[in-house]
This record gives structure tokens, C-alpha cells and sequence, in this order.
């Protein structure tokens, strides 16, 4: 069982950047409690490349420090991909203008703060692991699946990043063998299978009509192809998360993004995971976020204090 966390009256700055946007925080830890304040957004407008998401992120934390009369040392950002920690070089990220780049050297020498980073699933799975859904459990795994998919480890209160910093990345081990082409080169990959716009295009090839994943789920009772949609989903993420079950036996998973409000998946997708467990008489932990959007913010600042 973990410890509570006490911390004497702490600050950080924090970056949470995203594909679509990128928010800044300062955020308050006192007596075991998280919160956060100034907080800041701004849209990351990746289209237009490396220099303008820095330019971004410049002038995102320039503006809430200046509102709270901060200078930090360090700052905590999460982050898509991972940095090698051999090259300080980004790979994997589906934001791909980061990808080959030095960002947290980049950033610290523009802010004139040293940066902290980490994945935004590690992140994410910290700040539930530490003040969120999955607080007194010793190994929590945290899935987001939104826009993209992505996972983290956390063991004992601290992200598990692995020898190459890509420790949990499950939204890229392969789910379906010769499968649907991923951006990432491969195929198969679980991202193709359980991101909102993955269930969205499988709508769209069952029923040749588009709609977003908010309305597939609420005509799920009445249209039978979102109903169709919905079981696929449930049976590719029975075997997904079957398979982070069987390699790691998590005592929680934490589901996060958009895809995690989706209800039916914490009772016929729990299922389908529990017929995918190799075990006599299996169990699993699924809950549902605690945090909100404040968990990437929470969990860069953790990096810092």
C-alpha cells in the first residue's frame, strides 16, 4: 500500500502539449493535495511546424509566470512521444514535428529553466496513480485513448519508463498481425484499432456514412451499425488490454481520453478483457479517470517537485 503523499506548501510550472492545444499551470501541492491555478491554453497549431510550438509554449509560460511572479528552475512538461535518453532526441510522436528533435534542451534554453519531461500517458498515469483513481494502489497502468493511444506504468508512486523511455507505449505493439497501416510505419497497431477517429472510420466503412464518437455511442441502441461499431470495439479492447493483463497484472488500470466516457466499456469491454486473461479465475481493476484535463499538468508538475 502506497504512502500518503505529504508535501510542504510546493509551486510548479507545468506544460501539458498536445496535438491540438497546449496548456500551462501552476500547480499547488499542500497536505497531500493537488490543485492548480493560472492556468493557460493556447491551440499548438503543429501544422505549422517545430519553431511555431515552441514559439507557442514560449509565450504560454512567459504569460503565467508573469501573472504569479514566477521565475522556476525547472519546469515539468508532458509531452507526445518519448525522448530517448541517449540522444535527448524525440521519437514516436504522432505530433510529428517534434520527432528527431532535442525539444527539452530546445525549450530550457528558451525558458531558461531546465525541462522535465515525460510521455503524457506517464503522466497522466502518475497523477492518477498519485492523487487520482488509482491512489493506494501499488501498480497502476493508465491507457489514453483519444485522438491517439497511448499507456503508463507506474509502480510504487513513480513512472516506470524503461530502458529506452518507452516503457507501456501499448497504443504501438501490435494487435491484428497485417493489419490497418499506422502513421508509425507499422501495422496493426492498437492505435488503429481504439482511437476515436479509429472507431469513427469503422463506422463510416460499416454504414459509408460519417459521424463523430460521441454520436456512434448515443445511436448505438437504435442504429445497428453503431451498435456493430461498438461491439468491435469492445472486442479489440478485450484483447488489447487482455494482453497488458497478462504481461504486467496491474493492481488498476485507469482508462483516460475521450474514449474512457464511453460507459460500456467498463462492463462488456471489461469482460472481453477478462475472457483474454490467462488465468483461472481472472479480475480487473478497470476504473475511470478522477482528474479530468487536469491530469497531464498534475503529472508534469510531479516530475519537478
Amino acid at each position: 500500500m502506497l504512502t500518503r503523499y505529504n508535501f510542504i506548501v510546493q509551486r510548479a510550472v507545468a506544460i501539458d502539449l498536445g496535438g491540438t492545444k497546449i496548456e500551462c499551470a501552476v500547480v499547488h501541492f499542500e497536505d497531500g493535495a493537488v490543485s492548480a491555478s493560472t492556468r493557460s491554453r493556447v491551440a499548438t497549431e503543429r501544422q505549422k511546424g517545430y519553431s511555431h510550438i515552441l514559439d507557442q509554449v514560449e509565450r504560454l509560460v512567459a504569460e503565467v509566470c508573469e501573472q504569479e511572479s514566477l521565475s522556476p528552475a525547472r519546469i515539468g512538461l508532458s509531452m507526445p512521444g518519448s525522448i530517448d535518453p541517449a540522444t535527448q532526441l524525440v521519437a514516436n510522436s504522432n505530433t510529428t514535428a517534434l520527432n528527431g528533435r532535442t525539444l527539452a534542451l530546445d525549450l530550457g534554453e528558451r525558458l531558461g529553466s531546465e525541462i522535465v519531461a515525460q510521455n503524457d500517458a506517464n503522466c497522466f498515469a502518475l497523477a492518477e496513480a498519485r492523487y487520482g483513481a488509482g491512489q493506494g494502489a501499488r501498480v497502476v497502468y493508465g491507457v489514453i485513448m483519444g485522438t491517439g493511444v497511448g499507456g503508463g506504468l507506474v509502480v510504487d508512486g513513480e513512472v516506470w519508463p524503461g530502458a529506452q523511455g518507452i516503457a507501456g507505449e501499448w497504443g504501438h505493439t501490435t494487435l491484428a498481425y497485417e493489419g490497418l497501416p499506422c502513421w508509425c510505419g507499422r501495422a496493426g497497431c492498437v492505435e488503429q484499432y481504439l482511437s476515436g477517429p479509429a472507431v469513427e472510420e469503422a463506422y463510416r466503412a460499416l454504414s459509408g456514412q460519417a459521424k463523430p464518437l460521441e454520436e456512434i455511442v448515443a445511436d448505438a441502441v437504435c442504429d445497428p451499425r453503431a451498435k456493430q461499431t461498438l461491439d468491435r470495439l469492445h472486442r479489440w479492447f478485450g484483447v488489447a488490454v487482455g494482453n497488458v493483463v497478462n504481461l504486467l497484472d496491474p493492481d488498476v488500470v485507469v482508462l483516460g481520453g475521450g474514449l474512457s466516457k464511453i460507459e460500456s466499456l467498463y462492463d462488456q469491454g471489461r469482460d472481453a478483457v477478462l475472457s483474454s486473461v490467462f488465468h483461472p479465475s481472472p479480475r480487473l481493476d478497470l476504473r475511470a479517470p478522477s482528474l479530468g484535463d487536469s491530469a497531464g499538468v498534475f503529472g508534469a508538475a510531479t516530475l519537478v517537485i
